[in-house]
């Protein structure tokens, strides 16, 4: 095991636990409860943020009225839930499309298929920000549940090479990604049901967080 691995399996986000050692031999009904038990702590996670997106919607708000645009950024389940709330902006608060822009590691063919490695090349990252052609108009916002993701963490620095307002969403303290932008929101949603499965309570964290700053920014907007 390298040292990157230690730490990485040493997040919240990665543990595995003990309580749930028995996983496979309960009932369905027992299993049922547990996921849906521990997916009920996941309100609570992301209303401790509260304040740190309370600041975020305001800078996207802000950088709305400049006429720039909000961009996500993730990799996996984070650039599938990013997909999924830029998709419904344009319909649900009638705005151009081209406002909330989702830039997916791997590109739009990670949306169904899982592609090995992408979300390692840090490269990608800052060319995929490139290619968005990112000015200090933009707001952009990092997904990362473990808060380390290379292609992630590439796209971030990038965008605030800009001069991006930047934001990162992480579910583990003291990350990489919240000390690599302005705006820091880590919603600690501890370990899963099943160990390391962050498209769990960690990405239904990422979908409220993402669901609050996109609503909250249309809202402070007009656009409802």
């Amino acid at each position: 095991m390298t040292s990157s691995d230690a730490v990485f399996e040493g997040l919240d986000t990665e543990r595995s636990r003990e309580d749930l050692a028995d996983l496979d031999a309960r009932s369905t009904r027992a299993v049922v409860e547990q996921i849906v038990a521990d997916d009920g702590t996941v309100a609570a996670a992301v209303a401790a943020a509260g304040e740190q997106l309370t600041t975020a919607v305001e800078a996207i708000a802000a950088r709305f009225r400049d006429g720039g645009r909000l961009i996500y950024v993730g990799a996996g389940t984070p650039g599938r839930i990013a997909v999924i709330d830029a998709t419904e902006c344009a319909p649900t608060f009638g705005i151009a499309p081209e406002r909330v822009v989702p830039i997916m590691a791997g590109g739009t063919a990670t949306m169904t298929t899982a592609v090995e490695g992408v979300e390692d090349d840090a490269h990608a990252g800052t060319r995929d920000i490139s290619a968005a052609d990112v000015t200090g108009h933009d707001a952009v916002v990092g997904i990362s549940a473990s808060g380390r993701t290379p292609y992630v963490l590439a796209a971030m620095d990038a965008a605030s090479q800009c001069g991006a307002t930047t934001i990162g969403v992480s579910n583990n303290r003291g990350t990489q990604l919240s000390q690599r932008v302005h705006i820091g929101i880590e919603t600690l949603t501890g370990p899963e049901v099943i160990a390391g499965s962050t498209r769990m309570k960690a990405g239904t964290a990422q979908k409220l967080v993402l669901n609050t700053l996109s609503s909250a920014s249309m809202i402070a907007l007009g656009k409802t």
